[in-house]
């Protein structure tokens, strides 16, 4: 995403929580700071430390309260790829149909955007009788490091 739309994206997100009568705090201020200067998927638990690098007083329970307001918002997409926990996507205000393929072995996400996978869900939904509002493809998979190498470097232990 670029500079212009983090910052959109972020006075959207602020402009939100006034809708909300929520307080931009310090420690939310933080939280949005981390959530819209990075275009990598998240966990909860990393933004607690992305969040903590810019103010030590981010607790966990100010940022487990925050993640499902920036999903509300529409700014952020949390999703599920069969773990005891949750990643968000900061890349979906900007890009809402793209798609997934996550690494099983490092989890690395890898994004992309397909024409042909587009035209094949409008083609089954117009002949099914829908009409897209919105469409979540995931594939899981394993690296190519995997297969090079046996093992993958980026695999956490």
């Amino acid at each position: 995403m670029a500079a212009t739309e983090k910052q959109a994206a972020k006075q959207k997100f602020i402009d939100f929580l006034g809708q909300r009568n929520l307080r931009l705090t310090s420690q939310r201020q933080a939280i949005i700071d981390s959530v819209f200067s990075t275009d990598e998927h998240f966990t909860a638990e990393q933004l607690l430390e992305w969040s903590r690098r810019r103010d030590k007083s981010v607790s966990r329970a100010t940022v487990y309260r925050t993640l499902p307001l920036l999903t509300e918002s529409g700014l952020v997409r949390e999703m599920d790829f069969g773990k005891d926990y949750k990643f968000y996507d900061p890349n979906y205000a900007e890009h809402p149909n793209h798609s997934h393929i996550i690494c099983q072995d490092c989890e690395r996400i890898v994004e992309f955007e397909s024409d042909k996978i587009e035209r094949l869900e409008n083609e089954i939904s117009h002949r099914l009788g829908f009409e897209v509002k919105s469409q979540r493809l995931q594939i899981t998979g394993r690296c190519e490091e995997l297969k090079k190498l046996g093992a993958c470097r980026k695999k956490a232990c």
